[in-house]
């Protein structure tokens, strides 16, 4: 199933973060139109307005290898996760509010699923609008 592959690749992408202020370590893992999973971890800096987002980082780097178009993308991550903890986190890490405009920029609302998992098994499937909803994207401007 879709689900468990994108969300297994969100914790593998989670074991690459870069956290050591916060120690919120998130992975995400993007699927494009072509059935591409294209992985994204947080990096934090100490200047934090310079930090990223998994998500971001999976969209940035789907982008710059030429891929604008996506079907989904799952998020896991939370507080002093690390490998040794497996693939489980107490919490869903869901997607903020930047990373939800930037996923609009290139994804139908209605069509592209987020998953937030706290474990292989345990996640939930939302659609971009209602993370998102009457959202301001490419369509707004012309």
């Amino acid at each position: 199933m879709i689900e468990e592959r994108l969300i297994e690749a969100a914790f593998e992408g989670r074991n690459n973060a870069y956290a050591p202020y916060s120690e919120y370590r998130v992975g995400a893992a993007l699927l494009t139109e072509n059935n591409e999973i294209i992985t994204g971890c947080n990096v934090e800096n100490s200047s934090y307005g310079l930090c990223n987002c998994a998500e971001r980082t999976a969209v940035f780097k789907a982008v710059s290898a030429g891929a604008k178009r996506f079907k989904a993308i799952a998020v896991a991550g939370g507080k002093n996760c690390c490998k040794e903890q497996g693939d489980e986190t107490e919490d869903y890490a869901y997607p903020c509010g930047a990373c939800r405009q930037v996923l609009r920029e290139f994804c139908s609302p209605l069509e592209f699923k987020v998953i937030v998992a706290r474990s292989k098994t345990d996640y939930k499937v939302y659609t971009l609008e209602q993370l998102l909803p009457d959202s301001f994207g490419p369509d707004s401007l012309v």
